[in-house]
C-alpha cells in the first residue's frame, strides 16, 4: 500500500491539470504545514520565527512546469525579490532554487544568464544559492553548469542524491572543487537502471557519501529526517574530529520539529528548508510520496 500511494503522488505532482487546480483554489487540506505560504512576505514572517528558535533558513521560491522564456525570467525575477526581502528583513537564510524554473528545459544559456543575475545579487549581500538537483535526466546537465558556475563564483552550492549509481564518483569529481554540497537520499521516482532500488542500498551508500564527503574537508549540509543517519554523522564527527563550522544538518519545513530542536539544543547547526509561492502542488506531492505520517496528517486535515 505504500509503494501504491508513492507512486500515486509523484505521478500526481507531474500532472500539469492538477497543478492548475491546485494553484486556482490555493493553499488546502494541509499543505501549508510544509509550504510557508504564498507570498514572500508570509515566508520571511516563517524566517523570523525559525530564526528565533536557533534555526537558520534556506528559502525556496516554488516553480514548476516552465514551458516560456517569459515563465523563466518572471521566476528568475522572484528569486532576486527574495533575496532582496532576505537582505531587507536582516534574517538568517539563504537561497535554494531549481534551474528547470529558470529555463533549463528551454535553453542552457537562458538558464546561465538567469543565475548569473541571481548569483550576483547574492554576492552583493554576502548570501549563499544553493541549486537543487532534480530527477536523473537533468543530473549530468546540472553538474556542468554548477562545475562551469564555480569558475566565476563562489557563493554557490549543489545537492547530491544518494539513491543514485553515480553519486560516489561524482563527489570525487566535484571534491577538486571544493564543492559545498546537499546530500540527500532523492525524492524522484527513477528507473532501476539507474538508482537503487532498494532502500537498504541507498541508506548505506547514503552513509557512504557523508563520511566521504566529511572527511574530503569540503563543506556538508546532510539532509535528512532518518535519525540514524542523524546519529552516524555525529559519530563521524566526532571520531575523526570534524569542526562543526564543516556541517550542518538540514530538515523541511513541518516535518521532525522535535529532532530540530533537539538538535539546536545540542549545539548543531540546523538549516530548515522553507519553501514558499503559487507553484506548491508539485511540491507538496513528493512530501506525501516521501513520507506516509505526511498523508495521515492531511487527511486529519481533510476529516475536520
Amino acid at each position: 500500500m505504500e509503494l501504491i500511494m508513492r507512486n500515486m503522488f509523484q505521478s500526481l505532482g507531474k500532472n500539469t491539470s492538477a497543478n492548475k487546480l491546485a494553484k486556482k483554489y490555493g493553499l488546502r487540506f494541509g499543505a501549508g504545514r510544509f509550504v510557508a505560504g504564498e507570498s514572500i512576505k508570509s515566508a520571511i514572517e516563517v524566517v523570523k520565527r525559525l530564526n528565533s528558535e536557533g534555526k537558520v533558513v534556506t528559502l525556496d521560491h516554488l516553480g514548476e512546469f516552465v514551458y516560456t522564456e517569459e515563465e523563466a525570467l518572471e521566476s528568475s525575477a522572484m528569486c532576486i525579490q527574495t533575496l532582496d526581502a532576505i537582505n531587507e528583513a536582516g534574517v538568517n537564510s539563504n537561497l535554494s532554487l531549481k534551474m528547470t524554473s529558470l529555463g533549463l528545459d528551454i535553453s542552457k544559456e537562458l538558464c546561465m544568464k538567469n543565475m548569473r543575475k541571481i548569483l550576483d545579487r547574492a554576492k552583493l549581500y554576502n548570501n549563499f544559492v544553493r541549486i537543487d538537483m532534480e530527477d536523473y535526466a537533468h543530473c549530468q546537465l546540472s553538474i556542468d553548469i554548477y562545475k562551469e558556475l564555480r569558475k566565476e563564483y563562489d557563493n554557490v552550492g549543489l545537492v547530491i542524491q544518494a539513491y543514485l549509481f553515480r553519486t560516489e564518483q561524482d563527489i570525487n569529481d566535484l571534491n577538486q572543487l571544493n564543492a559545498n554540497l546537499r546530500l540527500v537520499k532523492g525524492a524522484y521516482k527513477e528507473s532501476p537502471s539507474v538508482a537503487f532500488p532498494e532502500k537498504k542500498d541507498v541508506d548505506e551508500n547514503y552513509q557512504k557519501i557523508i563520511k566521504q564527503h566529511l572527511l574530503n574537508g569540503n563543506y556538508t549540509a546532510v539532509a535528512t529526517h532518518d535519525e540514524t543517519m542523524i546519529e552516524y554523522t555525529k559519530s563521524v564527527v566526532s571520531e575523526h574530529q570534524i569542526p562543526k563550522n564543516q556541517f550542518e544538518f538540514q530538515m523541511l519545513y513541518g516535518i521532525c520539529e522535535e529532532i530540530q530542536a533537539r538538535l539546536v539544543k545540542e549545539g548543531f547547526k540546523v538549516r530548515v528548508y522553507v519553501p514558499y509561492g503559487v507553484d506548491w502542488f508539485g511540491y507538496f506531492m513528493r512530501r506525501l510520496a516521501e513520507r506516509p505520517a505526511n498523508v495521515w496528517f492531511v487527511l486529519k486535515n481533510l476529516l475536520k
